[in-house]
């Protein structure tokens, strides 16, 4: 396997040990993926295509190319149902939640990682991504009240100037 995605995934074992973030995954890390996914599929176990499947989704749900993001919503999606273990189900649920956390559509991240969080409610990564979601919908809500209060203003303001006009003549 290359070694940059051999560092790529230590990178991602350190997330699932812990750290506190989301990270991101680069253009040559979603493509060393679909090289190991196609070799993979010249016979391979399937055990070992549907690790090189989800390594390759995980690459996807994590790019900062939302065309990658939406491509791994899908293969998630599609395999979702396919599912053999509780485990495998909660991986691509969570996995489902980065990437509609990532295409901007929180709520129905949200509703993911909730379903995470009903299986293993203590799984950090889960709860990091929950808190993120909650941190951007909170942001989301102040940004919106901020425009429209200044739309308000502006009318107001707009209001007065036409009264204020009216008045001088």
């Amino acid at each position: 396997m290359d070694k940059k995605i051999v560092k790529f995934f230590d990178s991602v074992g350190s997330f699932f040990s812990g750290r506190d973030e989301i990270p991101w995954s680069e253009p040559d890390i979603v493509a060393g993926c679909e090289r190991e996914v196609a070799e993979a599929e010249k016979g391979s176990s399937d055990k070992l295509k549907n690790e090189c499947i989800m390594r390759l989704s995980w690459a996807l749900v994590h790019s900062k190319r939302p065309e990658d993001v939406q491509r791994g919503i899908d293969m998630l999606e599609a395999s979702v149902t396919g599912s053999n273990t509780s485990q495998q189900i909660r991986e691509k649920l969570y996995l489902l939640a980065v990437g509609y956390f990532r295409n901007g559509d929180y709520s129905r991240s949200r509703q993911l990682v909730d379903r995470c969080l009903q299986m293993v409610p203590d799984w950090r990564q889960a709860l990091t991504l929950k808190k993120a979601i909650e941190d951007k919908i909170t942001k989301d809500g102040v940004i919106g009240i901020g425009i429209a209060a200044t739309a308000v203003g502006l009318v107001a303001g707009g209001i007065a100037a036409v009264v204020s006009s009216a008045r001088k003549k």
